[in-house]
């Protein structure tokens, strides 16, 4: 028995899958700033993009 194995490349990125209803877009929450204000138990915390394009949860 022989078998044949191909490596597929493709540039398409995967599609996400069903946004569920507490699902959110960055874009959405930032609207154009770099950081938001979360309050959540009478504690306030900040989130912020970095200049890698990464998100920061602080205190």
């Amino acid at each position: 028995m022989m078998v044949t194995m191909t490596n597929k490349i493709t540039t398409e990125p995967s599609k996400p899958a069903q946004a569920a209803d507490n699902q959110y877009n960055s874009e959405d929450l930032f609207r154009g700033h770099q950081e938001i204000m979360i309050e959540h138990e009478d504690y306030q915390y900040r989130l912020r993009i970095t200049r890698q394009n990464k998100l920061i949860l602080t205190k």
